[in-house]
């Protein structure tokens, strides 16, 4: 259950940033106990959310993921073992997250969360990815926007390529996709069109 003060991230929609939470109302849902959270998120304002339908995960410390720029550049302040996790800026801005490529997880969750990353698909995104990719409130403080549009290059390749190789192992297995699918965003669609024509 969360309580009023409590920090909080969406896991889902990391570009609004770190949150808190402002108000909170228990409530029946079903028969069910739920929560209605009023949360103030640094990058999206005030929003209401269901607890049981919310993707929060509670944030201790910096807020960061660890997976994000900002949480490698402040783990490398941490001694020795900060050293371990140094990266260039490059690898860590253009890696995909965790929850898209980690083979514990089952094939269709991977695939569900690869399908989430198109939700950053064109110029207008390109912010929103960066701070979800560096966990700054402002990446541009910290890099160019021509930086960013290369880093964003690199990633969105490097998601596609995953795509393609999840999906390519369902059809391997002759699993069908066709229910997780049909939601799938249309830059999904297409990028999984032109892997087909180039393999044609």
């Amino acid at each position: 259950m969360y309580t009023q003060g409590m920090q909080v991230r969406h896991k889902q929609r990391p570009e609004w940033g770190g949150g808190t939470i402002n108000r909170v109302e228990t409530l029946t849902r079903g028969g069910l106990r739920d929560q209605r959270l009023w949360i103030k998120f640094a990058n999206a304002g005030l929003k209401t959310l269901l607890a049981s339908g919310a993707d929060l995960e509670i944030v201790e410390g910096t807020g960061a993921a660890e997976h994000t720029f900002a949480a490698r550049e402040i783990a490398t302040e941490a001694g020795w073992l900060g050293e371990i996790t140094k990266r260039k800026p490059e690898q860590a801005m253009a890696e995909l997250p965790p929850d898209a490529t980690d083979p514990f997880l089952t094939p269709e969750r991977r695939l569900r969360n690869l399908l989430g990353l198109f939700r950053f698909d064109g110029s207008a995104k390109l912010i929103d990815w960066a701070v979800a990719q560096s966990g700054l409130d402002d990446p541009l403080s910290r890099f160019t926007r021509i930086e960013l549009e290369a880093f964003y290059k690199e990633w969105s390749r490097d998601r596609d390529v995953a795509l393609w190789r999840l999906v390519s192992d369902f059809r391997k297995r002759r699993v069908s996709i066709d229910a997780l699918m049909v939601d799938a965003p249309k830059a999904a669609l297409s990028t999984l069109q032109r892997f087909e024509k180039a393999r044609a």
